[in-house]
């Protein structure tokens, strides 16, 4: 038996494949920077030790904002100065 249509895909999201590699590091960055100021916000409404795991989280997603910043001015050095 043949399928008339293809089985959907398997996932929710996808990233557009044409997109340049700037704009998805610029999009990740401003992604990252939203996660640290939610963390950030958040940790101080929970009590010490969920506190702590929250900021672990949010020091996580602070490094990873540093990476993606740091390949950023690798790719395009004008442009983050």
């Amino acid at each position: 038996m043949i399928k008339p249509t293809p089985n959907p895909p398997t996932h929710l999201f996808t990233v557009n494949p044409h997109q340049d590699t700037e704009a998805l590091l610029i999009n990740a960055s401003e992604t990252l920077s939203s996660l640290n100021a939610m963390t950030c916000n958040l940790a101080f409404d929970l009590d010490t030790s969920q506190r702590a795991i929250m900021l672990g989280i949010q020091q996580m997603a602070e490094l990873g904002q540093l990476l993606v910043d740091r390949a950023l001015e690798q790719i395009s050095p004008s442009s983050a100065a």
